[in-house]
């Protein structure tokens, strides 16, 4: 089956409004230690603050911010309860991808109803800066969506969070906000979660990649991209297919121990500018061949970024109907081969970079090489 594009799909197709990614929240073995690295590497500050000092006993939270991003470091403070066991079948991770909506409980009430499983119900919290209302569903594997309504809150981020301003902060490095996150799941699970986005969510099918899309002459898998009504939440989901070696899909759910977010994408207006001062940072990125860049203008035609600047830095090139785009990926942050980052630059492109796919495929399965799992 060839790349297919649906008909764009009005908000009002959506079972309720979401106004975009609330924050994403990692549970991890060493917050304290995490925000150091989001800090010193990709230029966040800390913000906030929630532990043992603000009454919370199982648990320390540490709030980072950067634009529009919100990113909250979660550990537990001791070897049992749900945070640990999470961590320990899945290293650090994406726990939640939270949603930001406009009623937290109608948006409950409607997601269950069309056959979501609720992790928490509806609970208002408040302090003197108003409530805020939370719910959560579950998605694939432990992953869940927190449904959060603030539009009555005026404090920092939510009740029991004080406001921290630390002697060391990042030094912002560009980014901007979320473009998209994407999952990973079993072997002919992929189609079951693009249902349960399209009945429980409303959520259409924006793109379809299949294994002639993305393939190496080792490795392949399949994609579906779903998106919300307004298109400020894209959530790419893949399953590995056959091929002669083992696919980055099945070495990330052999490591993660089960489906979950295998990258996050955030967006730069200056990708060029945001990659050098990382790279100076010490993220390490995927390498490409400089074969990629020899005829690159032939293939994307004329752009404004200097080719010999882009491959120095390992920057890929995709265009679309619409215009074209910028992306690299940085290889797993954590020992374990799981979670990366892209960073992506749109130029007017709506699409994900089919065109690099196989130099893509190609520069993770080198490393796969290298850590003797392909």
């Amino acid at each position: 089956m060839a790349t297919s594009t649906r008909p764009a799909t009005t908000v009002e197709k959506d079972a309720f409004p979401i106004n975009g990614t609330d924050y994403i929240e990692f549970w991890v073995g060493n917050a304290k230690q995490a925000s150091i690295f989001y800090r010193a590497t990709f230029g966040f500050e800390l913000i906030g603050y929630r532990g043992p000092e603000t009454g919370v006993r199982d648990r320390s939270s540490y709030l980072l911010r950067q634009d529009k991003i919100r990113i909250v470091l979660t550990s537990p403070l001791g070897p049992g309860g749900p945070i640990a066991e999470h961590v320990n079948k899945h290293g650090d991770g994406v726990r939640d991808l939270a949603f930001w909506v406009d009623d937290a409980r109608a948006a409950w009430k409607t997601a269950t109803e069309r056959g979501a499983r609720s992790v928490q119900e509806p609970v208002t919290f408040r302090d003197d800066h108003g409530p805020i209302t939370t719910a959560a569903i579950a998605t694939y594997g432990d992953t869940i969506h927190s449904l959060v309504e603030r539009k009555d809150y005026t404090g920092l981020f939510m009740p029991g969070y004080r406001a921290v301003t630390p002697a060391f902060q990042g030094k912002p490095v560009g980014l901007k906000y979320v473009d998209h996150c994407v999952g990973n799941v079993e072997l002919g699970k992929m189609n079951e979660w693009v249902g349960f986005y399209e009945r429980v969510l409303g959520f259409f099918n924006l793109l379809t990649f299949d294994d002639k899309d993305i393939s190496t002459e080792y490795s392949s898998l399949m994609s579906k991209v779903m998106s919300n009504g307004n298109g400020r939440i894209k959530f790419p989901i893949n399953e590995p297919a056959a091929g002669k070696k083992r696919s980055q899909i099945d070495e990330y759910l052999e490591y993660y121990h089960g489906p979950g977010v295998q990258h996050i994408a955030v967006a730069t207006d200056d990708i060029i500018r945001t990659v050098s001062e990382l790279t100076a940072r010490g993220v390490e990125f995927l390498q490409t061949p400089t074969e990629y860049y020899a005829d690159l203008q032939q293939r994307v035609g004329k752009i404004d970024e200097p080719i010999d600047v882009l491959e120095r830095l390992g920057i890929l090139v995709d265009r679309d109907d619409e215009g074209y785009l910028l992306q690299i990926f940085t290889k797993p942050v954590e020992d374990r081969p799981t979670l990366f980052y892209e960073i992506i630059q749109r130029k007017g492109a709506k699409g994900f970079g089919k065109g690099n796919f196989k130099a893509l495929f190609e520069a993770i399965e080198r490393e796969q090489e290298l850590r003797g799992n392909l």
